[in-house]
């Protein structure tokens, strides 16, 4: 029997980074989900490791017990509004979101190019424009596609290939406060071509197509999954 394929997930918690985990579970990947938490969900084929991507020293150290690995996501993520206009709130944002990308991604590199790997990284459609009330999040996202495409073009000698997704308005605990706010809401929903609300599995496909064979030739690319907010 051949051996299934490893995925490691940061962010599983909630949210987008557990349905992707779920998603890569039901196609056969063995997962290993990373967050802060010190304990999580279970299913068959998933692991859990409780890690805080902000302690450089424990990321190195998951890094270092992993032999090999296919698939590397990077969903973990925070936001924190109109705080982030408060320098140490604007720095953790940033090293939550940035740097946490950054440290799982250099430690998983020797386990990708074991397989020749894919790196996921998520991005967002604020990536592409700036955010009146969330400018950490804004210049977190915004660097997750120049370090993206950095990456790609470093690590192809490795054959690691490194893309990634940018959400639109997804239902998550995130947007919550959005999301029952009426006026707000129909904000969102007017200026998406789709009309709707994003889901969490929403992502699944965009993300099993770029870890997959079918995008082999596909590195430093960024993939809006927006419903067309991005287009307008």
């Amino acid at each position: 029997m051949a051996e299934a394929p490893r995925a490691v997930i940061s962010g599983v918690a909630g949210g987008i980074g557990r349905a992707l985990a779920e998603g890569f579970l039901a196609v056969g990947y063995d997962v290993t989900g990373v967050d802060r938490a010190a304990e999580g969900w279970s299913a068959p084929g998933f692991t859990y490791a409780p890690l805080d991507i902000t302690d450089s020293d424990a990321v190195t150290a998951f890094g270092t017990g992993i032999e090999s690995v296919d698939v590397l996501v990077n969903a973990a993520g925070v936001i924190r509004r109109v705080e982030e206009f408060e320098i140490p709130v604007f720095e953790q944002v940033i090293d939550i979101n940035l740097t946490g990308t950054m440290r799982l991604c250099t430690a998983c590199r020797p386990a990708l190019a074991v397989r020749g790997g894919a790196i996921i990284n998520i991005a967002s459609m604020l990536s592409f424009f700036g955010g009146g009330l969330v400018p950490a999040y804004s210049a977190s996202k915004g660097g997750i596609v120049t370090l993206t495409k950095s990456l790609a073009i470093a690590w192809a000698k490795d054959r690691i290939r490194v893309n990634a997704l940018a959400p639109g308005w997804i239902a998550t605990p995130l947007t919550r406060a959005l999301q029952d706010d009426p006026d707000r809401s129909a904000v969102i929903l007017g200026r998406t071509p789709m009309g709707r609300w994003g889901n969490p599995a929403d992502l699944v496909g965009p993300a099993l197509f770029l870890a997959g064979d079918a995008a082999c030739f596909v590195t430093g690319a960024v993939l809006p999954v927006d419903g067309g907010y991005s287009a307008m």
